[in-house]
């Protein structure tokens, strides 16, 4: 019991850490502009994310607009647009593979395979954690270089957005996740490994008594 609870939290931090990069994705908060120099006092804040860019008034109002064009778009964004989809994807398979192997479901009879598919599930969001955090060490990269770079104007310079944090976040919810759904199918299949020994059963003898050599 207490391994497919541990299983079933695994399965939660995976689920949460797909939804947080679905949402670090969509959101246009990848970039922000800072304030700084003569950015200190601006009428307008620019976000740009991985399918768009939004400007943002002060009054409030905001206008967004999407990338018209794929190939002129930065290699980390074409890179961060590419692992981000692809994640999202491994993300549903490995919930499908984890959902089937899983304990607390019957549609596979307990045993090795079981575990094994499993182990698959968690492994595939190990997988998605490690994906999704390329783009992410590309974008703070590239942020920080820039940032501190004397040669780039103060107009172009950005600040690392809220969709990046969470994109952290949500990776390591599913690196802990898929580790914990990996090392507890593990300790399930080596507890299920011993082979259960059953002793011979005790025959009567000719007169409906036990054989003495049966009693040790």
């Amino acid at each position: 019991m207490a391994s497919a609870a541990v299983e079933v939290l695994g399965l939660g931090l995976g689920i949460l850490g797909w939804v947080g990069v679905i949402l670090a994705c969509g959101l246009p908060m990848w970039q922000v502009s800072p304030f700084i120099d003569v950015n200190i006092v601006v009428a307008q804040t620019i976000w740009e994310g991985l399918w768009m860019n939004c400007v943002v008034q002060s009054t409030g109002q905001m206008q967004c607009k999407v990338y018209d064009s794929i190939l002129a778009l930065p290699p980390e964004v074409q890179a961060g647009r590419a692992l981000t989809v692809i994640v999202a994807l491994l993300g549903l398979v490995a919930l499908m593979v984890t959902v089937v192997g899983a304990q607390c479901t019957n549609c596979i009879r307990p045993g090795k395979m079981k575990s094994r598919i499993v182990i698959a599930g968690g492994a595939i969001y190990i997988l998605c954690g490690v994906l999704v955090l390329i783009p992410l060490c590309w974008f703070a990269n590239i942020v920080i270089s820039d940032f501190y770079d004397p040669t780039v104007p103060s107009s172009k310079k950005r600040e690392m957005g809220a969709a990046l944090y969470i994109g952290w976040a949500a990776t390591a919810l599913l690196l802990f996740g898929g580790c914990l759904i990996c090392c507890c199918s593990c300790s399930q299949r080596d507890e299920t490994s011993f082979p259960v020994k059953y002793s011979a059963p005790r025959r009567p003898t000719s007169n409906g008594e036990y054989d003495k050599k049966n009693y040790v």
